[in-house]
């Protein structure tokens, strides 16, 4: 019987629109020092970045952001995707090995956060969507946002604040016990149908 590997580590990509907080949800769980292609906001981009919900943010992610923690036995390496149009040539780049996504949403801007959605899905790859709890934004039902982002219910959906490192940590937890539920079905075919 062919035995399916037992990961040691995964490839993590933290996606999502413009300003949801993706610099912020990797910086807040890594357990080593972050890379971060963070550069500031210019006045030429001012015309194409729509800054009114996210009035103080000065910064912004050219390339990608990296992490890592540890989970018990399995090291998830984190990569953050830019969140603007221009730079999305990088998302390909960074999903190159990824075993799982999360999507990160700001409830305020829920469009932003179909791109990240359809180009999953497009892709095949498990993921999960994770609202960013902002201050004063919006409270809905679960059930409501599922229909407007038009996820099935075999997607987990959860809420958690980016800045909170144990917030982050349960978000990452429940990722991977998706993946392995995820994995279990191509384990049991594997015994029936060994090589």
């Amino acid at each position: 019987m062919r035995d399916i590997p037992t990961v040691r580590s995964a490839k993590i990509v933290i996606a999502g629109g413009f300003g949801v907080g993706k610099t912020t949800f990797v910086s807040a769980v890594s357990d080593i020092g972050t890379v971060s292609t963070e550069t500031p906001m210019t006045v030429a981009g001012q015309h194409v970045d729509d800054l009114s919900l996210v009035p103080h943010k000065q910064t912004t992610t050219v390339a990608l952001d990296f992490g890592r923690v540890d989970l018990d036995e399995v090291s998830l390496y984190l990569f953050g995707t830019p969140g603007q149009t221009r730079f999305w040539f990088m998302w390909d780049r960074l999903l190159i090995g990824a075993l799982g996504a999360v999507v990160l949403v700001d409830v305020r801007r829920l469009a932003d956060c179909f791109s990240a959605v359809d180009y999953f899905e497009h892709w095949n790859v498990p993921y999960i969507v994770v609202i960013n709890r902002f201050d004063g934004a919006p409270e809905h039902r679960t059930s409501d946002l599922r229909d407007a982002m038009a996820i099935g219910s075999d997607v987990p959906l959860l809420v958690c604040d980016a800045r909170v490192r144990d917030g982050v940590k349960r978000v990452l937890i429940e990722l991977v016990e998706h993946l392995i539920q995820l994995r279990e079905p191509r384990r049991a075919a594997a015994a029936h149908h060994p090589l």
